[in-house]
């Protein structure tokens, strides 16, 4: 197509000139003779370059250049006149104008002003369909997309971001902490944590809190945003809606996570669906279980899916401190209270305050600090160590333990008084040997955790090492196999994870099972299949027992018979 160009100047002579020297060329060119004529041009059509007389009859060139910014015309304008000052060509600049030319105008010049403008059009017509090609996918997109600077100020937002979020277009430029208040803090948390550390989050299943949806759960994707020079310069955030999903899955009991928690399994179904009974009531939570069960994981998900998860979760592991430490970190102290109390420290509960105190391992408090956590439920209140001022503090208790309470209640351990405010409520995290289902899928959600850890592209684990993992009796139960695994990952130089990448107890499980399962009466009456037990099990008598499948006593039995020993 012809390049159009437009020619405003009230004096015929100019226009006719002007006219013949483009028509020359080949350029499609067009008169307006005044301002109302121009503007009836521009409305009429695209041109690609426009020259604009400064002195018009009635409103003048400035007018016109200041009408075709407000219209956000990706088209140069040259200005022209006969009596250039630096008033006006200041303000033709600050408008926009693209070149500024005194009359008389030489044919070189202006031929020479065309090309430089038609080239810059080019360029800006790209850029622009490039923008509107981004703004199309951008807007198309179903998932929330915000992106905020440095700062924290939000450089733009999609449409899907209002029916998720909350947020217009009127949110741009503002600050990302005024706007957010439905996601307990979570969505300034995960962009917070990528600015700080230019790494990309992810948090799966929150739960946030829209006025119109009250039960919406989304997972948020933080990534850091580069510039066209590769540049850090802020981060990106995706909100992904997963409420109908959740919804579904709760409705078929097949959800396979819970905030962090992993497992589909029908007793993990049965957690779920309690601590979301729990997680906005307000009375305290006893979770019990062996070690590495995930209690932690539990009291975090009664915490941030309940109204207090904008609030903070103080965690405590009461059997990491003797007594006097422990109180005074609990409760805080003055200065001069003890010896080394240089200054006055605010204790956890104080921190908590709004929000949630987890103290784990509850069985091994001494009874003096029973005695001030049992007033702290039922007042409410606490003294700091050293201090008679009473504090006030509003926070929600979760409890802890491996242990049996009410075995220590009838042994005198522990105030049965207390034992009965922090069992309120109790959730019973099973072993992982009672949910063997949820095995393989913890396996996937470790391989994934470790790939991105070690920057590796490990897909599955072998038909060998899966038989182990849900046969294995895991006395250290999920933390045992997020180390089992993690080990295999530092060891594995491939795609697959096979038995000799496994820990040595794992290997020799393995190694042994199958042919000790078959053990038969007569088998057991052999002192040398006794003696290759013990030795594979490092003379754990109770794991050579279960190797050969008899209990613990039917093996001392035989090694007293046999009279084996290590010589």
């Amino acid at each position: 197509m012809k390049p159009r160009i437009l020619i405003i100047d009230d004096e015929e002579g100019i226009r006719f000139t002007f006219r013949k020297f483009l028509e020359a060329r080949d350029f499609e060119v067009s008169l307006a003779k005044d301002f109302e004529e121009a503007m009836e041009r521009i409305s009429g059509g695209d041109f690609d370059v426009i020259f604009a007389d400064i002195i018009l009859r009635g409103k003048t060139g400035i007018d016109i250049l200041r009408e075709i910014k407000n219209k956000k015309l990706n088209c140069p304008v040259i200005m022209i006149t006969g009596y250039p000052n630096i008033e006006t060509a200041s303000e033709a600049i600050r408008l926009g104008a693209f070149d500024y030319l005194p009359k008389p105008i030489q044919k070189d010049a202006l031929f020479h002003a065309i090309d430089v403008a038609l080239q810059h059009k080019s360029v800006i017509d790209e850029k622009e369909k490039y923008r509107l090609n981004l703004e199309a996918i951008f807007s198309s997109v179903k998932d929330a997309i915000i992106t905020v600077d440095r700062d924290l100020l939000v450089l733009e937002v999609n449409q899907a971001a209002y029916g998720i979020c909350g947020l217009t277009r009127e949110s741009i430029g503002k600050k990302f902490s005024l706007l957010q208040n439905r996601c307990k803090g979570k969505c300034l948390d995960s962009l917070t944590e990528t600015i700080n550390t230019k790494k990309s989050s992810e948090t799966t299943r929150l739960e946030c809190l829209p006025r119109s949806r009250p039960e919406q759960v989304v997972t948020l994707t933080t990534s850091p945003l580069l510039n066209r020079h590769g540049e850090f310069s802020g981060a990106i955030m995706v909100v992904k809606d997963e409420t109908r999903l959740t919804d579904l899955e709760r409705e078929l009991g097949e959800r396979q996570k819970f905030h962090r928690i992993v497992g589909n399994g029908k007793k993990m179904q049965e957690i779920y669906s309690l601590i979301e009974l729990l997680s906005d009531v307000e009375t305290t939570v006893l979770i019990t279980g062996q070690s590495g069960t995930g209690k932690e994981l539990v009291a975090e998900a009664l915490h941030y899916k309940g109204s207090r998860g904008g609030h903070p979760l103080v965690k405590v592991n009461c059997s990491a401190l003797s007594e006097n430490l422990l109180e005074s970190e609990l409760f805080g102290h003055v200065k001069g209270s003890f010896t080394g109390a240089i200054r006055d420290k605010a204790g956890r509960f104080q921190s908590a305050d709004g929000g949630t105190i987890f103290l784990d391992e509850i069985a091994d408090i001494s009874p003096k600090i029973q005695i001030e956590l049992l007033r702290i439920l039922q007042e409410k209140e606490f003294e700091m160590v050293g201090d008679s001022t009473t504090i006030k503090v509003d926070v929600r208790v979760i409890a802890a333990t491996n242990q049996d309470l009410s075995r220590k209640v009838r042994a005198g351990e522990f105030r049965e008084d207390l034992y009965y405010r922090l069992n309120v409520m109790k959730i019973n995290l099973p072993p992982l040997k009672e949910r063997r289902e949820d095995i393989p899928l913890l396996t996937g959600h470790f391989i994934k955790k470790f790939n991105s850890k070690f920057s590796k592209e490990i897909n599955a684990v072998s038909a060998d090492v899966e038989k182990i993992l849900m046969e294995y009796h895991w006395p250290g139960n999920i933390r045992e196999l997020e180390h089992t695994l993690e080990h295999a990952f530092i060891l594995c130089r491939q795609n697959t994870i096979s038995v000799d990448h496994l820990p040595l107890e794992l290997r020799t499980f393995g190694s042994t099972e199958t042919s000790s399962s078959d053990n038969n009466d007569e088998d057991i009456n052999d002192p040398q299949v006794i003696l290759q037990a013990l030795e594979k099990a490092a003379w754990n008598k109770s794991r050579a027992a279960q190797l050969l499948g008899i209990s613990r006593r039917s093996i001392y039995r035989k090694i007293k018979e046999f009279k084996i020993t290590p010589e």
